[in-house]
């Protein structure tokens, strides 16, 4: 009986310590959601100040990367100027090199045409073939240096030309000239036929006698002199006559040199033929000078100088034609 009142006091200590832990517990967990809250407050504010920090750093980068590629897309377009600036100036300088390579070859070629036009005349008018191969050569040369496939028609004539003046028969004027005017030069040194050395004939002086007679015949015989002139038609010359006779021959000689230089075959024979004429009928042919003298012309009569040259008329022609379609 004691027990039941204990019993019943009891409960009511039960259900409020139950209460209170209850209470306790409602506490600590509302305390613990607070704390946790709070937490994610905290967490959530860290996070979102992080994420704004990011979004800051991304909108600096992307700022960055638009300074960049502002920068870039200058860049590109300074070197696209550049570019378009330097392929003008390449276009220029082509065209610039285009034009002094035209420039310099019409230079050259108006240097070989006057060349070939002084060959020509070289030809036509002295009949110099040695210095118009000279100048054939030396056009050719030119246009080797040039190394232009529009030329190979230009030296192709040429070519021809040189093999052609080449194989012509060649006379050496300035030879031939140069042994007329050593006749020229020894023509005074030659004695002439009516001033031979006379050959005396003594008598022959037998014992002497004093017939006065015999005398006299011996020392008339002493007075004559026997002059043996080689010609039947040698005549005597006065001094005077002698001098205009050296200077004919003189003229003829320098005729003769003047038709060797204009290639006139007739009267280079016909003045030379003269000149030994005179020698042989005027002069001591028995002299070693006249007598080498009377050698040389008939050597020089004996030479053709009227030779027919060929001319450069390809050349010429096929220059015409590149002038007229370069």
């Amino acid at each position: 009986m004691v027990t039941q009142p204990s019993r019943i006091h009891a409960l009511p200590l039960v259900a409020m310590l139950v209460s209170v832990l209850a209470l306790a517990a409602a506490g600590w967990s509302w305390s613990d959601s607070r704390e946790r809250i709070r937490d994610l407050k905290t967490e959530l504010g860290r996070r979102l100040a992080e994420s704004g920090k990011e979004v800051s750093e991304a909108h600096l980068l992307a700022r960055n990367a638009d300074d960049s590629m502002r920068q870039v897309s200058e860049r590109v377009a300074h070197i696209e100027s550049q570019m378009s600036t330097s392929q003008q100036q390449q276009l220029a300088l082509e065209s610039l090199y285009k034009d002094l390579a035209q420039g310099r070859d019409q230079w050259t070629l108006a240097e070989i045409e006057q060349v070939l036009l002084t060959a020509a005349q070289q030809l036509q008018l002295a009949g110099n073939v040695k210095a118009a191969i000279i100048a054939l050569e030396g056009a050719d040369t030119r246009l080797q240096r040039l190394n232009k496939p529009q030329f190979t028609a230009l030296r192709r004539a040429i070519a021809s030309d040189l093999a052609n003046l080449r194989a012509a028969p060649s006379l050496d004027e300035v030879g031939a000239s140069a042994r007329i005017e050593a006749l020229v030069a020894h023509l005074a040194s030659w004695p002439l036929a009516s001033a031979q050395a006379s050959e005396a004939v003594p008598a022959p002086r037998s014992m002497q006698t004093t017939n006065f007679g015999q005398e006299l015949w011996a020392e008339l015989k002493h007075l004559v002199q026997i002059r043996r002139v080689e010609g039947n038609e040698a005549v005597l010359l006065p001094p005077d006559q002698a001098y205009f006779l050296r200077e004919n021959l003189r003229l003829r000689l320098l005729s003769a040199r003047l038709a060797l230089w204009s290639q006139d075959q007739g009267a280079f024979r016909a003045d030379l033929h003269a000149v030994l004429v005179t020698l042989e009928r005027y002069f001591n042919t028995r002299d070693a000078g006249v007598a080498d003298a009377i050698k040389e012309v008939k050597r020089l009569a004996s030479l053709q100088v009227a030779i027919k040259l060929p001319g450069i008329d390809a050349s010429l022609a096929a220059l015409d034609a590149y002038k007229g379609n370069p």
